[in-house]
């Protein structure tokens, strides 16, 4: 369950866009004339480009205000409800900002329906709500949430660049050119991606005071966690009962930690069908990449999971847990996580606890910084929208239009945060019932024109460390299309989600013979089939370079 996470995802999005992007100076205050209140019949009469001439020359240099006009060439004249999708859990103040939304929406004649699909449930019911009949007709997607396994099905309307132009002006007018690459399959731009593309690093975060405990001062690397883990397994959770992780469905978030020592990137992130190399500094060639599960360093992390496992550095039932490792550790029930900086809104919720002390550590402070993708969260228009004009227009407002985009990344202004002059925000009290990039859709939605006043310095440290080792993805505008081996994939795939996830978590008896077992059964019911399409479609893209 390859989720949040990345959701590089996401929290990470408010402090790494003010780093690597430029910060506004407006307010988020509706505008008076914002929305309009003509008729659908005027807003064709007028000009929707010198409409949008008069609009700011790029994000973040003033307030993007849509109006009616703006969408001369969409049917307005009807009343229309969109239904949108997300996953992750709601809010406790979502419904206020709902109804702010489709209050806002009013003039454009449409209103907004939002379903969450719970971290617990939307492995389960994401494939199910596209193939079943349901009346959805936008979508959060992203490498890490099927969206390769759905556009091989067809799920996604195509995005053409006329389509574009002519029902979502906004956007084609502030969309980074260069990211609409890593959302086109086989030709087809099948999602609208985040507009940043910002430094995506993955730590550890560790209650301090338990550490302090046992005279562990700091964690400068890999050995110095795992040696943490041991010892809180050790002598900490038998008397506290408190876990060095508390593991829930797989330990992805680790591994991402681990694999930074080696400067490796991904080829392919598709549910478990991962395909690494290690940086050459350029683009690798084919023999370059391998499946993750072959490396000798996935080995030998699977076999330091073995030993934290047996150690009893997390629970036996860590493979069926519902709570998340976060949620966890925030309830004081874990004594670390791994993810990107989103680590410290947990390190914040352990903290209001009375001597609880937290601390984040960049294990990996020699190694390059991956560079979170455009693509690595994005929304989709479904192909069996009724009427993907409209639900367009409602992406683009949501995405681009200053009020409605802060009002979903940060809930309501002067209630759950401020914003000043520079566009950096602040988090009130009640961010606790609307956190900052608290909804799937904020993830990929967000402009890189937000920055946030008065962060934890410990996150300062962090993030400031990383701004000389930053570095993309050198395959990133690759795109593979697994339409002509998908029977093949999905029968991998099915033999990956009944391993890994055991194996991550060190919960089996022997870790080579699991492993060897796992590939051997992957090759038998076709990952030759899949690396051989894989190696074809790359080669043809590598050619090109």
């Amino acid at each position: 369950m390859k989720k949040k996470k990345v959701i590089s995802m996401l929290l990470v999005g408010a402090m790494t866009a003010s780093l690597f992007a430029g910060c506004g100076n407006t307010s988020s205050k509706p505008a008076a004339s914002a929305g309009g209140t003509e008729t659908q019949g005027t807003a064709a009469a007028a000009s929707a480009e010198d409409v949008l001439a008069d609009l700011p020359a790029a994000i973040g240099e003033g307030t993007i205000a849509a109006t009616p006009e703006m969408y001369a060439n969409t049917d307005l004249s009807k009343e229309e409800t969109i239904n949108m999708y997300l996953i992750g859990d709601t809010p406790n103040d979502w419904e206020e900002v709902l109804g702010l939304v489709n209050e806002y929406l009013e003039p454009f004649n449409t209103q907004l329906a939002v379903t969450f699909m719970s971290w617990s449930d939307y492995s389960t019911m994401y494939s199910l709500v596209l193939a079943g009949g349901e009346d959805v007709d936008i979508i959060f997607t992203a490498p890490w949430c099927y969206m390769y396994t759905e556009a091989s099905k067809g799920s996604f309307y195509e995005l053409t660049e006329d389509f574009r132009a002519a029902y979502m002006p906004l956007t084609n007018k502030y969309q980074a050119a260069e990211s609409w690459d890593e959302t086109t399959i086989a030709g087809k731009t099948i999602a609208v991606p985040s507009n940043v593309a910002s430094a995506a690093g993955k730590i550890v975060a560790i209650r301090q005071d338990i550490a302090d405990k046992y005279g562990i001062e700091s964690l400068e690397n890999w050995e110095d966690y795992k040696n943490f883990c041991l010892t809180v397994a050790e002598k900490e959770t038998p008397e506290s009962g408190i876990y060095a992780l508390a593991a829930s469905v797989d330990n992805n978030e680790l591994w991402d930690v681990y694999r930074q020592q080696f400067d490796s990137f991904l080829a392919l992130d598709s549910d478990y069908m991962d395909l690494i190399f290690k940086d050459n500094g350029g683009i690798p060639t084919m023999d370059e990449i391998s499946l993750v599960y072959e490396t000798d360093e996935f080995r030998q992390f699977a076999h330091d999971m073995k030993e934290m496992a047996d150690a009893g550095a997390w629970s036996r039932s860590a493979l069926t847990n519902t709570v998340t490792d976060d949620d966890a550790f925030g309830a004081l029930q874990g004594a670390s996580i791994a993810w990107n900086t989103s680590v410290f809104t947990y390190i914040e919720q352990a903290e209001q606890t009375e001597g609880v002390v937290g601390a984040a550590y960049d294990l990996t402070k020699e190694n390059l910084v991956g560079c979170e993708a455009y693509s690595n969260n994005d929304m989709a228009i479904t192909a069996s929208c009724k009427n993907p004009e409209r639900a367009a227009m409602v992406l683009d407002l949501i995405k681009m239009d200053t009020y409605l985009n802060r009002l979903l990344i940060l809930g309501v202004e002067d209630k759950h945060y401020t914003i000043d002059d520079e566009g950096n925000y602040t988090e009130l009290d009640a961010a606790g019932d609307y956190a900052a990039y608290a909804i799937s859709a904020s993830w990929a939605i967000k402009n890189g024109d937000i920055g946030e006043t008065g962060a934890d310095p410990r996150e300062l440290a962090v993030t400031d460390s990383w701004e000389e080792r930053v570095k993309s993805n050198p395959t990133i505008t690759f795109v593979f299309d697994d339409s002509s081996i998908e029977s093949y994939k999905s029968a991998v795939n099915d033999v990956l989600n009944n391993y890994v996830p055991m194996i991550e978590l060190g919960l089996v008896d022997d870790v080579d013979a699991a492993l060897d077992e796992m590939i051997a059964e992957c090759y038998r019911v076709g990952l030759q089939e899949v690396l051989d399409e894989f190696g074809r479609q790359y080669e043809e893209w590598y050619a090109t370079r």
